[in-house]
Protein backbone atom coordinates (compact mmCIF):
# COMPACT_ATOMS: atom_id res chain seq x y z
CA UNK A 1 0.00 0.00 0.00
CA UNK A 2 1.05 3.50 -0.99
CA UNK A 3 2.80 5.53 1.91
CA UNK A 4 0.51 8.86 1.27
CA UNK A 5 -2.50 6.54 1.72
CA UNK A 6 -1.55 5.17 5.19
CA UNK A 7 -1.10 8.70 6.59
CA UNK A 8 -4.95 9.54 5.53
CA UNK A 9 -6.51 8.47 8.93
CA UNK A 10 -3.60 10.04 10.45
CA UNK A 11 -4.99 13.45 8.86
CA UNK A 12 -8.73 12.49 9.21
CA UNK A 13 -8.31 11.75 12.91
CA UNK A 14 -6.06 15.48 13.19
CA UNK A 15 -8.61 17.36 11.46
CA UNK A 16 -11.28 16.52 13.33
CA UNK A 17 -9.23 16.95 16.52
CA UNK A 18 -8.62 20.41 15.63
CA UNK A 19 -12.01 21.21 14.43
CA UNK A 20 -13.31 19.70 17.70
CA UNK A 21 -10.74 22.39 19.51
CA UNK A 22 -11.99 24.95 17.82
CA UNK A 23 -15.35 24.45 18.72
CA UNK A 24 -14.74 24.08 22.16
CA UNK A 25 -12.84 27.62 22.21
CA UNK A 26 -15.54 29.23 20.14
CA UNK A 27 -18.36 28.28 22.78
CA UNK A 28 -16.26 28.90 25.80
CA UNK A 29 -15.28 32.84 24.18
CA UNK A 30 -18.63 33.27 22.95
CA UNK A 31 -19.90 36.91 24.45
CA UNK A 32 -23.04 36.66 26.91
CA UNK A 33 -26.04 39.10 25.36
CA UNK A 34 -25.24 41.59 28.32
CA UNK A 35 -21.85 41.59 26.88
CA UNK A 36 -22.35 42.63 23.64
CA UNK A 37 -25.33 44.98 24.70
CA UNK A 38 -22.18 46.85 26.95
CA UNK A 39 -20.16 46.70 24.05
CA UNK A 40 -22.93 48.19 21.99
CA UNK A 41 -23.13 50.82 24.57
CA UNK A 42 -19.24 51.67 24.73
CA UNK A 43 -19.09 52.03 21.05
CA UNK A 44 -21.76 54.76 20.40
CA UNK A 45 -21.21 56.59 23.52
CA UNK A 46 -17.59 57.06 22.21
CA UNK A 47 -18.20 57.60 18.51
CA UNK A 48 -21.53 58.32 18.18
CA UNK A 49 -23.05 61.67 17.39
CA UNK A 50 -25.65 63.64 19.45
CA UNK A 51 -29.08 64.89 18.48
CA UNK A 52 -32.14 66.07 20.91
CA UNK A 53 -34.94 63.60 21.69
CA UNK A 54 -37.76 63.58 23.93
CA UNK A 55 -38.10 60.64 26.53
CA UNK A 56 -41.95 58.72 25.15
CA UNK A 57 -42.44 56.34 28.21
CA UNK A 58 -40.95 54.36 30.96
CA UNK A 59 -42.52 50.62 30.81
CA UNK A 60 -41.66 47.77 33.28
CA UNK A 61 -42.25 44.42 32.28
CA UNK A 62 -42.34 41.42 34.68
CA UNK A 63 -40.17 38.44 32.95
CA UNK A 64 -42.84 35.54 34.05
CA UNK A 65 -41.30 35.35 38.00
CA UNK A 66 -37.27 35.83 36.59
CA UNK A 67 -37.13 39.48 37.29
CA UNK A 68 -37.88 43.07 35.77
CA UNK A 69 -37.23 44.72 33.08
CA UNK A 70 -37.11 48.98 32.71
CA UNK A 71 -37.60 50.30 29.39
CA UNK A 72 -36.72 53.56 28.37
CA UNK A 73 -38.63 54.54 25.17
CA UNK A 74 -37.75 57.72 23.28
CA UNK A 75 -37.94 59.81 20.29
CA UNK A 76 -35.47 61.46 18.17
CA UNK A 77 -35.02 62.74 15.01
CA UNK A 78 -31.56 62.63 11.86
CA UNK A 79 -31.68 63.85 8.44
CA UNK A 80 -35.24 64.65 8.54
CA UNK A 81 -36.33 61.39 9.48
CA UNK A 82 -38.34 60.76 13.05
CA UNK A 83 -37.42 57.57 14.62
CA UNK A 84 -38.84 55.71 17.85
CA UNK A 85 -36.66 53.22 20.15
CA UNK A 86 -36.09 51.95 23.32
CA UNK A 87 -33.61 51.55 25.52
CA UNK A 88 -33.39 48.37 28.39
CA UNK A 89 -31.84 50.46 30.99
CA UNK A 90 -32.15 47.22 33.88
CA UNK A 91 -28.50 47.19 34.57
CA UNK A 92 -28.32 50.92 34.31
CA UNK A 93 -31.06 52.16 36.98
CA UNK A 94 -27.90 53.34 39.03
CA UNK A 95 -27.22 56.11 36.09
CA UNK A 96 -31.40 57.15 35.60
CA UNK A 97 -34.24 58.16 38.20
CA UNK A 98 -36.65 56.59 36.99
CA UNK A 99 -39.40 58.40 39.06
CA UNK A 100 -38.50 61.61 37.09
CA UNK A 101 -38.44 60.07 33.71
CA UNK A 102 -41.78 61.66 32.63
CA UNK A 103 -43.36 61.82 29.09
CA UNK A 104 -41.72 64.61 27.59
CA UNK A 105 -38.70 65.27 29.25
CA UNK A 106 -36.53 66.32 27.07
CA UNK A 107 -32.80 63.87 26.62
CA UNK A 108 -29.70 63.90 24.38
CA UNK A 109 -29.80 60.63 22.38
CA UNK A 110 -26.10 59.39 20.61
CA UNK A 111 -26.84 57.08 17.77
CA UNK A 112 -24.13 55.64 15.45
CA UNK A 113 -23.64 57.93 12.26
CA UNK A 114 -23.78 54.75 10.38
CA UNK A 115 -27.06 53.56 11.01
CA UNK A 116 -28.99 56.18 12.96
CA UNK A 117 -31.65 53.93 14.28
CA UNK A 118 -28.57 52.53 16.72
CA UNK A 119 -29.10 54.62 19.42
CA UNK A 120 -28.83 54.66 23.31
CA UNK A 121 -29.46 57.27 25.86
CA UNK A 122 -27.84 55.62 29.27
CA UNK A 123 -24.32 54.45 29.33
CA UNK A 124 -22.09 53.57 31.66
CA UNK A 125 -19.82 56.44 31.66
CA UNK A 126 -22.53 58.91 30.23
CA UNK A 127 -26.18 60.10 30.18
CA UNK A 128 -28.46 62.08 28.01
CA UNK A 129 -31.32 62.32 30.72
CA UNK A 130 -31.81 66.01 31.61
CA UNK A 131 -33.56 66.81 34.15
Amino acid sequence: MNAALRLYPYMAVAAAVLTLTVGVWTRRHRKTPEQRERERRSRISETGRITDGTVIDVSHLDLNGSGEMQLLIYQYDVAGVSYEASQDITHLRHMVDLHSCRIGLPASIKYDPTNPCNSIVVAENWTGIRH
